[in-house]
C-alpha cells in the first residue's frame, strides 16, 4: 500500500507559501515565454511546414502529412479565429510575415507551451505532496532555454507537450483518488478519468509519438488496479468495477474521440490538393476538384486509351517519365521511368496491341494480352532489359525506348488480373494488375525507394523476377477513350471507414520513409541527453538556437545514473529486509523514491524507442523525455538532501540542505539568465568569430551559435 500523504488546506500553516510558489512559478512562466514572442517577425524553422498546413485547412485543401491532424487544425483555428485569411505561402525560413496575421497562430502555441510548466508543478505535486521537490524539478524545466525556444513558435510540439502534460497530470490525479478511496463510478472519478481520456486522445492525435504516453498511463493504471486488488479489505468486485471504469473512460472514449478528429480532419479537407496522389482513386473521388470527383471515365479499358497507371502500394504514385535520361554508368542511358505522386501530363500512357499501332474497331484489354505502353508526351515505350535497376540491384531496369512507339521486342508485357481468369475484362480502377515482361518474365513495380537528384527525388521503377512481389500491383484510374459509354466514378469513391484507415497506411508508410533533405541538420538518439549538438531555428541577423540549458541537461543526466544507483541499492536492502522479516515503514523518503521511479519509467519510454526507427531523427524529439527528466532531477535532490540530513544533527542538517537547495535554484536561474540569448535571439558576430559576444557560452565545439 502506498503510503498516505499529507495534504494542504485552507488552514495550514504550508497554504500561503503553497500558492505564492504556485503564483511564482505561473508569473515567472508567461513572463519567459511571451517577452519577444512575436520576434522574429518571419518564418523559423518548421513554421514554413505547419503554418502552410494551416493555410490549407482554413481553404480545405487536401493534403498529405505524416502526422494526425488535430495539431495542426488547432493551429488553423487559433488562425482563423485571429484574423488570418490562409492567403500567407509559407515558402521558406526567413521569409517576412509583413502584413499576414500570424500573431494568434504563434501566441497560440506559446500559450499551450506555458501552460506546461505549471502542470508539471501540479503532477510532481500530485506524486510527492513536497513543495521542494515540486519547485525545483519545475524551475528546472521553467529555465531550459530549449524547452522555451521549441515552445514559442507556429509548430506541433507545444501543442503535443501540452496534451502530455494533461495525460500525466491526470494519471496521477487519478492514482490520487484511487488510494484516497474514491469509488470507480463516483462523480470525481468518472470527471478526472475523462478528462485523463480526452488528453489521451488528443495527444496521439496530435503526434503517434503520443503513443509513449499512452503507454506510460497504461502501466500507472496497472499498477492501480493492483494496489486496488492487493488491498484485502476490499473486494474483488471492486477492483472489476475499476477496470470496467477505466476501460470505458481511458480506451472506448479516446478511440472514439480520435476517429472523431479524423472525421472532422476529412470532411473539413474537401477539395483537391498536392497530397492526393498519395492515396487510391477511391479516397481521391471524394475531393472536389479532382479528376475523379463527380467524373465519369469508361467501365472498361479499350486498345488506344489515354491512361494512368496507379501502383497500389501504400503512397504508392503514378508510373511516370519525362525527356530526361538514365545518367552515365546507370544502366543503359535511356529515358527515365518512375512513380510519381503528384498529377500531371506525364503520367499519360497509351495502351496499344503488341504487334501494331492500333486494333481494329473497339477491342477490350483483357487479362492475358501482350501489350505495349507508349509514353503520351515523349512517344517512347515501356521497356525493360537485363541491366540492373539503378538503386535496387536485383531487379532489372526499366526504361523508356523507341521513337514514336517504334521499339523492340523488350518493349511487351502481358496484362494479368489479380485473382481473376484469362480473357475476363479489365475494368478502370477496379480491377488489380500485374503487368509481366513478356521475354524477361519479371514483374513491373515500385520498389519506393528514392532516386537521387538525377532522378528529381522520385521513386524507382525496376522490373522484380520475383512475381510474387507485393507492390507490383497496378489500377487504370484514369482512362480516357471517347468510343466506349462512361460511367460515374461516384461508384468507387472510398467511404468514411475505408478513407480513414487508408489515412493511417499512408501515414505510416511515410514515417517510415522519411529521409534528410540535403543540409537538413538531423542527430542520433545518443547525442540528445549530452546536450551534443543544436540546431537553427532562425538563421538570419536575429539568430535563434535551440539548445537545451546545459546545467538542467548534465544535472538531469548525472540524476538518471543516480537514480540507477540508488534503485538497485534500495532493492537489494529491501530484498535483506524482507528475508530478515524487518518491515520497512512507508515514509516521505519511500515516497519520493517511487515518484522517481515512474518517472524514470515515463522518460525510458519517451526515448529508448527512438534507438530502434529507422526513420531520420531531430534534436526536438528528446522533449517529451526531458520533462520526466527534470522532475527526476527535482524529486532526487531532495530525497538525498533528506537522506543526508538524517545522518546529521538537527541544526547543521537544516542548514546544509538550506544551502544546496539555494545554490541549486541559483545556480539554475543564473545558468537561464546567461543562455536566454539563444531563445530570444542574438545578433553580431558567432561564437567562434572574433569579437563574439557569445564566445564564452560555447562550451562545447559542437555547438554551433
Amino acid at each position: 500500500m502506498s503510503a498516505k500523504k499529507p495534504k494542504i488546506t485552507s488552514t495550514s500553516p504550508n497554504y500561503k507559501i503553497w500558492w505564492t510558489a504556485f503564483a511564482l512559478i505561473c508569473g515567472v512562466t508567461f513572463l519567459t515565454r511571451f517577452y519577444k514572442v512575436l520576434e522574429p517577425d518571419h518564418i523559423c524553422w518548421d513554421e514554413t511546414h505547419f503554418g502552410k498546413m494551416a493555410s490549407w485547412y482554413i481553404n480545405r485543401t487536401f493534403f498529405f502529412d505524416v502526422h494526425p491532424p488535430l495539431g495542426k487544425m488547432l493551429i488553423a483555428l487559433s488562425g482563423k479565429l485571429t484574423g488570418y485569411d490562409g492567403t500567407f505561402p509559407f515558402e521558406k525560413p526567413g521569409d517576412k510575415y509583413d502584413d499576414a496575421r500570424y500573431e494568434g497562430m504563434r501566441m497560440f502555441c506559446t500559450t499551450l507551451g506555458a501552460l506546461i510548466i505549471p502542470l508539471t508543478f501540479l503532477t510532481i505535486w500530485e506524486m510527492t505532496k513536497s513543495l521542494d521537490s515540486t519547485f525545483l524539478g519545475t524551475l528546472l524545466l521553467l529555465c531550459d532555454v530549449g524547452f522555451l525556444t521549441l515552445n514559442r513558435y507556429i509548430l506541433l510540439d507545444p501543442i503535443l507537450l501540452f496534451f502530455m502534460s494533461c495525460s500525466i497530470f491526470g494519471a496521477f490525479k487519478v492514482r490520487s483518488l484511487t488510494d484516497e478511496g474514491y469509488g470507480p463510478f463516483s462523480t470525481r472519478m468518472l470527471a478526472w478519468q475523462t478528462f485523463l481520456g480526452a488528453s489521451l486522445a488528443c495527444t496521439i492525435s496530435v503526434k503517434f509519438v503520443g503513443l509513449f504516453v499512452v503507454l506510460f498511463v497504461g502501466l500507472r493504471t496497472v499498477a492501480d488496479l493492483w494496489n486496488v486488488l492487493g488491498d484485502l479489505q476490499k473486494p474483488v468486485s471492486l477492483t472489476i468495477k475499476h477496470l470496467i471504469g477505466r476501460s470505458i473512460t481511458l480506451i472506448i472514449f479516446p478511440g472514439m474521440l480520435y476517429v472523431f478528429f479524423f472525421w472532422i480532419h476529412l470532411t473539413v479537407l474537401s477539395k483537391s490538393g498536392n497530397g492526393d496522389g498519395f492515396y487510391s482513386s477511391g479516397f481521391q473521388a471524394r475531393l472536389q476538384g479532382n479528376s475523379l470527383h463527380n467524373a465519369s471515365a469508361p467501365k472498361l479499358v479499350a486498345y488506344g486509351a489515354q491512361i494512368t497507371l496507379k501502383n497500389h502500394r501504400t503512397g504508392g504514385g503514378y508510373l511516370h517519365s519525362h525527356h530526361h535520361l538514365f545518367p552515365a554508368g546507370v544502366g543503359a542511358r535511356q529515358q527515365q521511368i518512375t512513380t510519381y505522386t503528384h498529377k500531371d501530363e506525364n503520367n499519360r500512357w497509351i495502351i496499344k496491341p503488341f504487334d501494331r499501332e492500333a486494333a481494329d474497331g473497339v477491342v477490350v484489354v483483357r487479362s492475358g494480352d501482350l501489350v505495349r505502353f507508349t509514353h503520351l508526351t515523349t512517344g517512347r515505350n515501356l521497356h525493360s532489359h537485363r541491366e540492373r535497376a539503378p538503386i535496387t540491384t536485383k531487379c532489372m531496369q526499366v526504361t523508356g525506348y523507341g521513337e514514336d512507339g517504334v521499339g523492340d521486342a523488350n518493349d511487351v508485357w502481358k496484362i494479368i488480373i489479380s485473382g481473376a481468369k484469362d480473357g475476363e475484362e479489365v475494368q478502370t480502377v477496379r480491377s488489380r494488375l500485374m503487368i509481366v515482361h513478356y521475354l524477361q518474365a519479371c514483374v513491373l513495380t515500385t520498389t519506393g525507394k528514392q532516386l537521387p537528384k538525377w532522378g528529381y527525388e522520385q521513386q524507382e521503377v525496376a522490373c522484380n523476377p520475383n512475381l510474387r512481389d507485393k507492390n507490383a500491383l497496378w489500377n487504370v484510374e484514369d482512362n480516357i477513350f471517347e468510343d466506349l459509354p462512361k460511367v460515374s466514378f461516384e461508384a468507387y469513391a472510398s467511404g468514411f471507414v475505408e478513407r480513414f484507415i487508408e489515412s493511417h497506411a499512408v501515414m505510416f508508410q511515410g514515417n517510415a520513409g522519411l529521409k534528410p533533405k540535403e543540409g537538413e541538420v538531423t542527430s542520433q538518439p545518443w547525442q540528445w541527453p549530452i546536450n551534443y549538438r543544436g540546431q537553427f531555428f532562425s538563421g538570419s541577423a536575429h539568430r535563434i538556437y535551440l539548445l537545451g540549458n546545459p546545467v538542467v541537461w548534465w544535472g538531469n543526466l548525472v540524476f538518471l545514473v543516480i537514480f540507477i544507483m540508488i534503485y538497485v541499492i534500495n532493492s537489494i536492502r529491501d530484498k535483506r529486509a524482507e528475508a530478515l522479516g524487518i518491515h520497512l515503514q512507508d515514509g516521505k523518503e519511500r515516497r519520493l523514491l517511487n515518484a522517481a521511479g515512474w518517472c524514470f519509467a515515463g522518460w525510458a519510454l519517451h526515448y529508448v524507442p527512438f534507438w530502434a526507427m529507422g526513420r531520420v531523427l531531430y534534436f526536438h524529439h528528446y522533449f517529451p523525455a526531458l520533462v520526466f527528466s527534470s522532475m527526476i532531477t527535482g524529486i532526487l535532490t531532495e530525497y538525498l538532501l533528506t537522506s543526508i540530513k538524517s545522518y546529521l544533527s538537527t541544526e547543521i542538517g537544516r542548514t546544509m540542505y538550506h544551502c544546496v537547495m539555494g545554490v541549486a535554484v541559483s545556480t539554475t536561474v543564473y545558468s537561464f539568465y546567461l543562455f536566454s540569448p539563444l531563445a530570444y535571439g542574438m545578433s553580431g558576430p558567432l561564437a567562434h568569430e572574433p569579437n563574439s559576444t557569445m564566445a564564452g557560452l560555447k562550451w562545447l565545439e559542437s555547438w554551433e551559435f
